[in-house]
């Protein structure tokens, strides 16, 4: 088990941590949270190295991906950096990747009865200057955005009501209660203090709320 307590708060910076090697060549991962070795519940940063394949495989419970780079491609076609894409519990596929990519990836973490496939590309935030967020999913109390902030911005305080946070840094910094986050943090909690947010630059993030 890895970070399964989800009472507590959770601060891992990817950039000081090892890939690990997956079942198969090519792919590698940096675990963040993990139920057990090979199924089950987690979160992980995947790696696929050019020209890389994973085997064809189920998810019984789901799976939730957030492009970061390069582009990842199975079945269904190509995700390119930027596309947030959910496969619902009991589908199945055979990813790969041609010239590699980087991925955040949630495995069986759907709420009870969340059927829904979704792929948006959302790409365009990644240009954009200016805070904004988008919206990339809701389903009961969960909800799912990429954002942008600066020190003026206020979008947190209406995204963020007191209820659990995830998210990961893609640009910028911010400050959290004292922990420094910038890209490649990965911050969980079970109460988001917005008393204890600081956007010390503009930041870009994913964040999920209201999911455990």
């Amino acid at each position: 088990m890895l970070n399964m307590d989800f009472s507590r708060l959770v601060y891992v910076d990817t950039n000081a941590t090892e890939w690990s090697n997956s079942p198969l060549p090519g792919v590698d991962r940096k675990p963040l949270a993990r139920e057990e070795a090979e199924r089950g519940h987690a979160t992980s940063l995947v790696r696929y190295s050019a020209g890389s394949i994973f085997r064809p495989h189920p998810h019984p419970l789901g799976e939730e991906i957030l492009v970061l780079d390069g582009v990842f491609s199975d079945d269904s076609g190509d995700y390119h950096k930027g596309s947030y894409f959910r496969n619902p519990p009991g589908s199945s596929h055979a990813p790969y990747s041609k010239q590699g990519c980087l991925l955040l990836v949630k495995l069986h973490q759907f709420a009870p009865f969340d059927l829904n496939s979704v792929s948006i590309d959302a790409s365009a935030i990644w240009g954009v200057g200016e805070p904004t967020y988008v919206p990339l999913y809701e389903y009961g109390t969960e909800r799912v955005y990429l954002v942008r902030e600066d020190h003026l911005s206020t979008h947190l305080k209406s995204l963020v009501p007191a209820a659990s946070a995830e998210l990961f840094v893609l640009e910028g910094q911010a400050e959290y209660d004292g922990l420094s986050l910038r890209p490649g943090v990965w911050l969980r909690l079970a109460d988001f203090d917005l008393s204890k947010w600081i956007v010390q630059t503009s930041c870009f993030f994913w964040l999920k709320t209201g999911h455990f």
